[in-house]
């Protein structure tokens, strides 16, 4: 019998997670870095960012 998947659960952005986040875009560090102190995947710290219209990691415009 075929297991059954985990239900993605959605974890709301506290206001300490938006302070942290833009530090870490002033800082310009590494995405990867940024997710697994935050424990939050790369594509939701993105997804995010630009939400709030800040650039993340390296390469930011």
């Amino acid at each position: 019998m075929a297991k059954k998947s985990k239900k993605a659960v959605r974890v709301p952005y506290s206001k300490d997670d938006v302070k942290a986040l833009k530090a870490h875009s002033r800082a310009r560090t590494p995405v990867d870095k940024i997710a697994k102190q935050m424990k939050r995947s790369v594509p939701a710290l993105r997804a995010k960012a630009h939400q709030m219209g800040i650039g993340l990691g390296v390469n930011q415009r």
